[in-house]
């Protein structure tokens, strides 16, 4: 369970979701960001998983249709090595993880908020050494748990434990999710790389993305359109229970075809292209609940003035936010990517 309090720049009116919701998503208001209760089972030869969950992170990024349902699928080992599973997943694509708990901030880049944040499909589980695991997915569309198409998309998920301090990864997805209406392809590449290193006092991440889609560009929609994020986050633990922790991202998608298109004070079309910065303190009572105080500044580029606040619209944002979080574990977690 993790529970907010958090303020905002940007006056999108009480108790509605600011703009790139995810952590701590309302202002001026005591919330609870998730609540979620997981049931897995890992046999021999038969796996299987099932978590539920309530609260404004799946309000504001979830399935609408399954929106209390954040994972439930079920596998058959077909070899020592090899597993299929098929069901609803969490998302394989990208840096950072979906919950306060699993990341070193509470709040995600607006690059992770455009990411897909689940998936729904068949999943094959190949692990050939202690230190290399290879997903390969066969999915219904980029974030979709339910029918968008007839054509289905793929995507990739491979971790490589350099040492026992760092390890690396790839991630892709690749797919048309247009419907079927659409006679022009519109195929998307997105590709993902990252490195996670824990050593001591010190954590750190940093990952980058990058978007290719056909027929996307916002100016001539022969061409294909490109837009790329990248973030890296720090974490030095000061005493045992304090931490202190850091964050810069960007997100540059001039098109618009990942983010959003807008028309900025100049009267002209483009696409996101933003940077910020993340700064928060961590307390941990125990190893299973964290206290957290953390601020934001997003800057949007010059003419995207998308905030408004007192009077004035803005191009750019701050946030402040307190988590508290909990977690009580009576099994040994089950994890489907290696989490450094």
């Amino acid at each position: 369970m993790d529970v907010y309090a958090a303020t905002y720049t940007d006056s999108v009116g009480n108790g509605n979701f600011q703009k790139f919701p995810t952590a701590s998503p309302r202002s001026n208001t005591i919330g609870l960001n998730v609540f979620q209760v997981a049931s897995k089972y890992d046999g021999e030869n038969v796996r299987a998983a099932v978590t539920i969950q309530i609260g404004d992170i799946p309000l504001s990024t979830w399935s609408k249709t399954y929106n209390y349902l954040q994972e439930a699928h079920a596998g058959l080992r077909v070899s020592k090595k090899l597993w299929v599973d098929l069901g609803f997943f969490r998302t394989h694509f990208g840096t950072e993880y979906l919950l306060p708990v699993e990341n070193i901030t509470s709040s995600v880049a607006v690059a992770t908020y455009y990411e897909p944040y689940y998936e729904a499909g068949l999943r094959f589980n190949y692990d050939p050494t202690a230190k290399l695991e290879i997903n390969l997915f066969l999915l219904n569309g980029y974030s979709v748990l339910d029918y968008v198409n007839t054509r289905k998309s793929v995507g990739v998920g491979i971790t490589y434990k350099l040492n026992e301090y760092a390890g690396i990864g790839y991630t892709n997805y690749v797919g048309d999710d247009a419907p079927d209406s659409v006679s022009t392809a519109q195929i998307r590449i997105a590709q993902n790389a990252f490195f996670n290193y824990q050593k001591k006092k010190i954590k750190i991440q940093v990952g980058t993305d990058l978007y290719i889609q056909q027929h996307a560009y916002l100016w001539d929609h022969s061409k294909s359109a490109i837009a790329y994020s990248a973030l890296g986050t720090i974490g030095y633990q000061v005493t045992p229970k304090w931490e202190l922790y850091g964050r810069g991202e960007t997100l540059q998608d001039g098109s618009g075809y990942v983010s959003t298109i807008i028309r900025d004070v100049n009267d002209k079309l483009s696409g996101y292209k933003l940077w910020g910065c993340t700064a928060g303190i961590e307390y941990k009572h125990s190893d299973r609940s964290y206290v957290r105080l953390e601020a934001r500044r997003l800057q949007m580029a010059q003419g995207q003035d998308i905030f408004y606040y007192d009077g004035e619209s803005r191009n750019y944002r701050y946030e402040i936010m307190m988590n508290a979080g909990i977690s009580l574990s009576l099994l040994k977690r089950y994890e489907t990517r290696t989490n450094l």
